[in-house]
């Protein structure tokens, strides 16, 4: 049995240069990990508290720590259940998320290394699944790219209302994946530089282009045209997360714009569609559009199994966005992503728009099986990583 001899944090910046924090733990037998917390600017009201991060630095250090070292690392349910109980709140307004979720990410790369094993495994076993990458990235499987391409709402300084106009290959392996939205991110970014002006290639938080349109649906027309002329239409699909609870526009705006960019562009996914409580709203939105299309909740379902409930009995989604920062434990979500399986949701693992180096979600999100993946566009370091770590997977696991 492997014990805590050390657990500690410091303050480190995320890649909007705002405050987070990062845990550095150490095991009796010489192991040591760290683990550092991304964090959203736009934020559903529901979603786990963050604490300041010098009150979060104080509460790992001062009132976690001494408690968690009696536990045994490989026990990851029930150090993420002490963290709850601990807390104390139903939105870890006490310790904060980014507290609890430090530790418990620090706890879970600990106890995969105490095994040796990947730490995509690690959460494949958590999850109580065998571990399985083909399942993932081999043609047919399950793990696709939801690539942020153009920014909007609060990700960006541009006069989009909406957030995040995304493309999702389709691809046999993962690398190829990143070869599609790389050669696109490429080409979009010289058809925005001729056509819209030298400052057209400055980005948003998560690296999509961010520059004005002149309405809400000109951003999937530069993308169809910049993606036939490189012959790359038929291998890619488009969606949106809206941010709706951002946009300020009615639900009867809202429906139509959405309609209209389903008949004009042939939506696949819709994240967000309405505001946070409108789980009314997304069900007739659901009702009204093709029955393959994604209808996803992030900011309606924030993680939480309550909010989770919610959406199901009203029919609100059949996909979901898991972020963990959202719910502020590993095994907690892992209990949204089991529950939305036993539902028949797809899960789309995402990162967040104030982002770190740490890794730990593309291991997640292979861990969990998940159908998609948001990491941002192919550009700026803290997005890079995640893509790197999923190449590395699919090519050690080849």
């Amino acid at each position: 049995m492997q014990k805590i001899i050390s657990l500690t944090a410091h303050p480190i910046l995320d890649s909007r240069g705002e405050w987070t924090i990062e845990v550095y733990l150490k095991l009796k037998n010489g192991i040591s990990v760290s683990a550092s917390v991304p964090q959203g600017k736009s934020r559903g009201s529901f979603e786990a508290h963050f604490v300041p991060p010098g009150v979060a630095v104080r509460n790992v250090e001062k009132i976690i720590a001494p408690k968690l070292k009696r536990f045994d690392i490989s026990r990851q349910r029930d150090i993420d259940s002490f963290l709850k109980e601990l807390d104390g709140t139903p939105m870890k307004s006490r310790l904060g998320a980014n507290a609890t979720l430090g530790v418990s990410i620090a706890c879970l790369k600990a106890g995969a290394a105490v095994k040796n094993m990947p730490l995509w495994k690690y959460v494949a076993k958590l999850l109580g699944t065998p571990p399985s990458p083909r399942r993932s990235f081999s043609e047919g499987g399950s793990l696709r790219l939801f690539v942020n391409m153009i920014n909007g709402g609060l990700h960006a300084g541009n006069n989009l209302r909406f957030q995040e106009y995304l493309v999702i290959p389709r691809a046999k392996s993962f690398a190829e994946a990143v070869r599609i939205v790389t050669d696109l991110y490429q080409s979009l970014k010289d058809y925005l530089l001729k056509s819209k002006g030298r400052n057209a290639a400055n980005v948003g938080d998560e690296g999509g282009f961010a520059p004005d349109f002149k309405d809400a649906l000109e951003p999937f027309a530069v993308l169809e045209k910049v993606a036939r002329k490189s012959g790359l239409r038929g291998k890619i699909d488009f969606g949106l997360d809206a941010a709706a609870t951002d946009a300020g526009l009615s639900a009867a705006k809202l429906m139509e714009t959405y309609k209209a960019m389903v008949r004009k562009f042939n939506l696949f996914y819709l994240e967000d569609p309405f505001g946070e409580n409108d789980f009314k709203d997304f069900a007739v939105l659901r009702r009204a559009l093709p029955r393959h299309m994604l209808v996803a909740g992030d900011d309606l379902t924030v993680t939480n199994l309550e909010r989770m409930e919610t959406a199901h009995d009203a029919e609100s989604v059949n996909a979901i966005i898991v972020k963990p920062n959202q719910i502020g434990t590993v095994t907690e979500s892992i209990d949204a992503v089991r529950k939305a399986r036993e539902w028949g949701w797809k899960v789309v693992v995402s990162h967040r728009s104030g982002e770190t180096n740490d890794d730990f979600i593309a291991d997640f999100a292979v861990g969990v099986h998940a159908d998609g993946v948001k990491l941002g566009a192919p550009a700026r370091g803290e997005r890079i990583a995640k893509y790197n770590r999923l190449l590395q997977i699919e090519r050690e696991e080849k």
